[in-house]
């Protein structure tokens, strides 16, 4: 195996792993980054597929005893697991309608760093306004949120279609605009990516499903690995960290990696 391959395959695991529930954009850096090393993954996007895989297992493997508790409880009628579900298959929806009929001419026309270092600026704007102007949460609970709430937060995801957007930056932000508390906007945006992922996963491969071989199974392995492992140690410190410092820093971070980005293209 190549070591110069193997070794960007690590780095864009860890990257995955980093940034896939950062309000950050997990695909707008793995398109920056692609480009920085020349590296787009083998075979087709079935390297891309995986190591997303590798950081939704992660999320499931820390929301396991809330996945548990919704499998189980969601059936009983006027229950906090029912409510939950619901609530978890209304902000899916928009995706499942929406994102098969905008697949194609979205990464057809929009994946290009250029777009991505737009997204990264607006959507740093957005965050910083937001977490400025925004009232005192009235939702503490994601069994408390309105089912008109989470639809609306369902829309909010389709933009992160867009690459440059992140799609924790749009679930979190259209929380955050209605009423939601930020640790419970960050809960709902985390365990929301199971079923959005998991769909996106599955259409992916099957559109992919003409490139999928064996013959490099090892650099696949390699960055589900790494996208695993740092998605598990990232999602920790999320949760534990927003309720001190909130979502401002991450909407300064979108600024200035956006701007180096223009600046980059502009001269080079």
């Amino acid at each position: 195996m190549d070591l110069t391959a193997l070794l960007s395959a690590l780095l864009l695991g860890v990257v995955e792993g980093l940034t896939e529930f950062l309000p950050v954009s997990s695909t707008g850096h793995l398109i920056l980054l692609g480009e920085a090393i020349g590296f787009h993954g083998p075979p087709g996007k079935v390297f891309e597929i995986s190591i997303q895989l590798g950081a939704i297992l992660a999320v499931m493997w820390i929301y396991r005893l809330t996945l548990w508790r919704l499998a189980f409880g969601m059936w009983r009628p006027a229950t906090a697991e029912r409510r939950y579900a619901t609530n978890l298959l209304l902000a899916f929806l928009p995706a499942l309608v929406l994102g098969a009929t905008l697949y194609k001419p979205i990464t057809t026309l929009l994946f290009s760093p250029l777009v991505v270092a737009l997204a990264l600026v607006v959507g740093g704007v957005a965050i910083i306004v937001i977490e400025r102007l925004r009232h005192a949460p009235r939702l503490h609970e994601v069994s408390a949120i309105p089912p008109t709430t989470a639809l609306l937060v369902g829309f909010g995801q389709v933009l992160a279609m867009v690459p440059g957007t992140s799609r924790s930056a749009a679930t979190i932000i259209a929380a955050l605009l209605l009423g939601v508390e930020r640790r419970t906007a960050a809960e709902f945006s985390f365990v929301l990516a199971i079923p959005t992922m998991l769909a996106a996963t599955v259409f992916s491969l099957w559109k992919a499903r003409a490139e999928l071989d064996f013959s490099n199974a090892g650099l696949i392995a390699v960055g589900f690995a790494a996208a695993f492992a740092t998605a598990l140690v990232v999602v920790r410190w999320v949760l534990a960290a927003i309720g001190r410092m909130g979502f401002a820093p991450f909407g300064w971070y979108r600024i200035a990696l956006g701007t180096v980005v223009l600046a980059w293209l502009a001269f080079r």
